[in-house]
């Protein structure tokens, strides 16, 4: 189902995720990608870093994409993310007309995830994508990568983690 490309580009986002993880914040990370292949942009989270809630790899790469590509560039990019867009980063994405968005893992087995560890509920409703922003390709998630990140969520909430 997903091409080596689409899977190289998810691993990539990922290993940003565990970056975040390394410097003290949630383990998300994106990458965005142009339609001939070429990485544009990438990010993790640096909410810890600002202290700034809304400072998620996504909602980065779409300031990024609107700033710099034309729309049709935007209509053609591909956001691969380590973990389904949350609903601020989902409309902004749709907002800019960014296009397809892969992701390695969905925000119900976050959800899930973070129940099982007692983790306190996010202070927004977990959405998929499609229920933010209907007319967007969505695609995953990837079950090769499930396993590491929610490895890097259990490190992220482990006593003293």
């Amino acid at each position: 189902m997903w091409s080596e490309s689409d899977l190289q580009h998810l691993r990539r986002a990922v290993d940003l995720a565990e970056q975040a993880l390394d410097a003290g914040d949630a383990p998300f990370g994106s990458v965005l990608v142009a339609a001939d292949g070429q990485v544009l942009a990438e990010d993790r989270n640096r909410i810890a870093a600002t202290g700034d809630n809304t400072r998620h790899p996504e909602f980065e790469l779409a300031r990024w994409a609107a700033e710099h590509l034309t729309p049709e560039q935007r209509a053609t990019a591909t956001v691969y993310t380590s973990g389904e867009h949350c609903p601020m980063c989902a409309a902004a994405h749709g907002w800019v007309g960014l296009g397809r968005i892969v992701y390695a893992s969905s925000c119900q087995q976050l959800a899930r995830w973070l129940e099982e560890m007692g983790v306190a509920a996010s202070p927004v409703k977990a959405l998929p994508i499609r229920d933010v922003v209907p007319g967007v390709q969505v695609e995953g998630p990837v079950p090769e990568l499930i396993d590491r990140v929610r490895e890097l969520h259990r490190r992220r909430h482990a006593p003293g983690g």
